[in-house]
């Protein structure tokens, strides 16, 4: 039976837009538009969309830094911390002190690994740095014995301790960033986009990494990103945004092999498929632009580019539900 972890109800993320002398809101964007979802102990949650959708923004509000970088930004619903005792802990409430102990389970590793590491810092100092915060009590030699062990956890050698960022390849800085991460002992870690900017082979040798790390210190994952391919690989369930809004989720292969939402389906067939002898596989295109989020169309936000769309698709908002093969859609035709 599955133990929540995380439950994410309604969250939504306004960005205000100013304007005039004297920089008063004019608008807003709608970046994240009523989302939700759980995430499961030791369960991957893969979350898919094209840029733009709301996938980074979902993240960092899980991890309650959007009033920190983004003044003015207003978020609403609930990000519930669900603790072995089953104690509900909504995040978006709390103070950045009172956040603290949080953060310690809750974990992030980002996109750019060139960008995310500090320059002026040697590897060891990366590392350490959480568990001097979280950890006061550790001696220097246990935190160093820590770091030296963690840094082996991640397959680099004990002697790159004292190396600096510049020093190493795009995916020997992820893994530093990987090692960081688990400093805490996280339960919980949003993976940005963690592949993205590493070679096709790095890029297996992370996601073997990452599985391995999974299952021996039973983390939970909400790993965001482009890769369709690289989300089945890894998740065991799989989310689906579009334009601020999870329009399906469903197990793995459900979404991979059998998607229900209209996006869902043109999505997946745009994957590039490794069979150049394969001709029956049919790639949707869509029609239309993107709409912008600071003037989302009513109702649906796809129904301006579905090819399924109906007069009653600008009326309501579609609400998930669940579909034959047990996934939940957001849609009213299919």
């Amino acid at each position: 039976m599955s133990t929540p972890l995380l439950e994410v109800k309604n969250l939504q993320v306004r960005f205000p837009v100013t304007g005039g002398v004297l920089q008063r809101k004019v608008a807003e964007v709608r970046a994240v538009d009523g989302v939700s979802f759980t995430i499961n102990r030791g369960e991957t949650l893969g979350m898919v969309g094209e840029s733009g959708c709301g996938k980074t923004t979902v993240g960092r509000a899980i991890i309650n830094i959007l009033r920190h970088v983004a003044p003015g930004v207003e978020l609403d619903g609930e990000v519930n911390y669900i603790d072995e005792q089953g104690n509900k802990t909504n995040l978006l409430n709390l103070s950045p002190s009172a956040m603290r102990p949080f953060r310690s389970k809750i974990q992030m590793i980002f996109q750019d690994p060139f960008s995310s590491l500090n320059a002026r810092l040697s590897v060891k100092q990366i590392v350490a740095e959480p568990l001097e915060i979280h950890s006061p009590n550790l001696s220097k030699n246990e935190i160093n014995n820590k770091v030296l062990w963690l840094l082996e956890r991640v397959g680099l050698q004990p002697e790159y301790a004292g190396r600096y960022p510049h020093e190493f390849s795009g995916g020997q800085r992820q893994r530093i960033g990987i090692a960081r991460a688990l400093a805490t002992n996280p339960s919980l870690i949003i993976c940005d986009e963690p592949v993205s900017a590493l070679d096709v082979s790095v890029q297996a040798q992370v996601i073997n990494l990452m599985e391995d790390l999974q299952q021996e210190f039973g983390l939970s994952y909400l790993f965001i990103a482009h890769d369709l391919s690289v989300v089945y690989h890894i998740s065991q369930r799989i989310a689906v945004m579009y334009l601020g809004n999870v329009v399906e989720i469903g197990t793995a292969n459900n979404v991979y092999f059998d998607p229900v939402h209209p996006y869902s389906k043109a999505l997946l067939t745009a994957v590039p498929e490794p069979d150049p002898t394969r001709t029956d596989k049919q790639r949707i295109i869509l029609e239309g632009d993107i709409p912008t989020p600071l003037n989302k169309p009513s109702g649906c936000g796809f129904r301006t580019r579905c090819p399924l769309a109906q007069p009653a698709c600008a009326e309501a908002v579609p609400e998930l539900r669940t579909v034959g093969n047990g996934s939940t859609v957001a849609c009213l035709v299919v």
